[in-house]
């Protein structure tokens, strides 16, 4: 974990946006509070050592969702959803704005926790608002996309395209295993690096915006193949 970074819990109940700094800043994290989408856009633009985004969907004013797709045209911080709903419909959209994660309530302190300190860990593995300089050797080609690990970046047809840390590590592992076929559960577990203990779309909606993003045409995949019934791969050589 980054020593003392600062999260914003966004969510227009009191009760449960405090609830939430304490346990946060209990594991040492630092707390902004925001209570609608408005506040949310104004202290992000302030302060710009904030690292993640614990969102509530269902706020006044500008929700959870818009929120999340006006912070995912600039940046790729970390988001995590918060919802009172739990229908799969709920979390297909929420992926789709770029959340990387999804909680539904009422949650689990130390599960909270678990989802915070994931994807702190993942966006934190280069440094904030800093580029490294690209690595030639680091590279994997899969037909017209550049992928590198080292610069986090990924190029297609040689301009970069924007993933977040979610989909750039799904990407990652299925071209760095070519021909291997990978479960949604292996996917979720080797990504998210938590064990699977409910059937859940989370896999499936990421690998649907994946597909927008690397696929000339997202529904004729040509680079990001489902095995059907089985999981999905990336082939060594995909025609």
């Amino acid at each position: 974990m980054e020593k003392n970074a600062t999260i914003l819990v966004v969510d227009d109940d009191k009760e449960i946006a405090d609830l939430v700094e304490i346990y946060l800043v209990n594991d040492g994290y630092k707390v902004l509070k925001a209570s609608d989408g408005s506040q949310c856009l104004d202290i992000l633009a302030e302060h710009p050592e904030v690292r993640m985004l614990i969102l509530d969907i269902m706020m006044p004013g500008i929700d959870g969702l818009e929120v999340c797709r006006r912070i995912r045209k600039t940046s790729n911080i970390p988001i995590l959803m918060l919802s009172a709903k739990a229908e799969d419909m709920d979390k297909i959209v929420g992926f789709g704005t770029g959340a990387d994660d999804y909680l539904t309530k009422p949650f689990h302190p130390l599960e909270l926790l678990a989802r915070v300190k994931s994807q702190m860990k993942r966006y934190t593995t280069l440094p904030m608002g800093q580029e490294e300089k690209e690595d030639k050797n680091d590279e994997i080609k899969v037909q017209n996309l550049t992928i590198n690990k080292t610069a986090h970046v990924v190029k297609k047809d040689g301009h970069e395209i924007a993933l977040t840390p979610i989909e750039f590590d799904i990407l990652y592992l299925l071209a760095s295993n070519r021909d291997r076929v990978f479960s949604t559960d292996e996917i979720f577990e080797r990504v998210w690096n938590e064990k699977v203990y409910e059937v859940n779309n989370t896999v499936m909606v990421h690998i649907r915006r994946l597909r927008e993003k690397i696929e000339d045409n997202s529904r004729s995949p040509k680079i990001l193949k489902t095995v059907w019934g089985v999981g999905y791969k990336i082939e060594s050589e995909s025609v």
